[in-house]
């Protein structure tokens, strides 16, 4: 297999890999982005995006996405659709292998963004962008005026639960155990609020629909083992995200968490010449904006230390 060399490559391809392929090839890089067969990232599972600035009436994920790409080959990126599968950081230049291609390169871009945990239901599945989703900033709003569900214990599901409560007419968070794992300042809100209910020592047995969209929750007791249905529209999955950092996890730093270190205010990661951008290295806002902010970060950084080290 032969080695094709690039001044920068980029794996991964949300948001943040696509804006800073964009900057990169702007600045006359000539990146190449290792976008993944699952290109587009989490977008690509979202139906409607309304709050993503210059789009008033609204654009899907994956619509999004194909205009992200357009945009980044327009300038001169070049997009391969397959998986990133070995990467050599140990030496200089740098290498990525995919199935077919093998790639060096001076300088690097992470962008391999994060993925939600499921609860690995078939009906979870079938029901996804149709009333199951793992993001409540994204989707709450198209549910207003309904009954929800949030599965979780945790900070996150305490903060969807409290954000949907501006929708929804009513929030069953269903629990696994009899107490929260949230912090106690966010479980003090969630038992203020009185649009929210809690279902505890409970789990998901099934989502109901009729073919087209969730019409229920079915839950049951881990104690008696007795189900009920909540009669819900929409069902939030908040039980944790996962850094997709597979490859890296032996060669760049990461978090307590999981997720990749960059310095503060930058986009550098503890390896020289490689950068870090969007829900890989974020594991706080998790937002299409603040991916592709800092997205363009990385690009920029990028830019300037192979100025600096030609």
């Amino acid at each position: 297999m032969t080695d094709t060399h690039t001044r920068l490559l980029i794996v991964g391809s949300g948001p943040a890999g696509y804006t800073a392929a964009i900057y990169a090839a702007r600045a006359e890089l000539e990146p190449v982005v290792v976008a993944g067969t699952a290109f587009g990232g989490q977008l690509m599972l979202t139906t409607d995006v309304e709050n993503y600035p210059g789009f008033p009436d609204g654009v899907t994920g994956p619509e999004m996405m194909e205009m992200f790409q357009k945009q980044a080959e327009r300038f001169g990126s070049h997009v391969l659709l397959e998986d990133a599968t070995e990467v050599d950081l140990s030496q200089r230049p740098f290498r990525v292998k995919t199935d077919s291609k093998a790639f060096t390169c001076d300088a690097l871009i992470v962008a391999t963004g994060a993925s939600a945990r499921w609860l690995g239901l078939p009906s979870e599945q079938e029901y996804m962008n149709r009333g199951v989703s793992a993001c409540a900033t994204c989707d709450g709003a198209l549910y207003r005026d309904r009954a929800m569900v949030v599965v979780g214990g945790g900070d996150t599901a305490m903060e969807e639960s409290l954000f949907l409560t501006r929708f929804a007419t009513k929030v069953h968070v269903v629990h696994r155990r009899d107490e929260l794992r949230a912090s106690k300042i966010m479980v003090e809100r969630a038992e203020r609020n009185p649009k929210i209910e809690f279902v505890w020592n409970s789990v998901v047995d099934e989502i109901l629909g009729d073919g087209k969209s969730v019409q229920g929750v079915r839950i049951r007791d881990v104690n008696s083992d007795q189900t009920r249905t909540l009669d819900v529209q929409a069902c939030f999955i908040a039980i944790g995200h996962m850094p997709n950092t597979q490859l890296f996890e032996d060669v760049l730093e990461l978090q307590p968490n999981g997720y990749l270190r960059v310095e503060p205010g930058s986009a550098r990661t503890n390896v020289e010449g490689v950068f870090a951008c969007g829900d890989v290295m974020d594991a706080t806002y998790r937002q299409a904006v603040t991916a592709a902010g800092t997205g363009c970060m990385a690009a920029l950084d990028a830019e300037r230390w192979l100025a600096e080290h030609e």
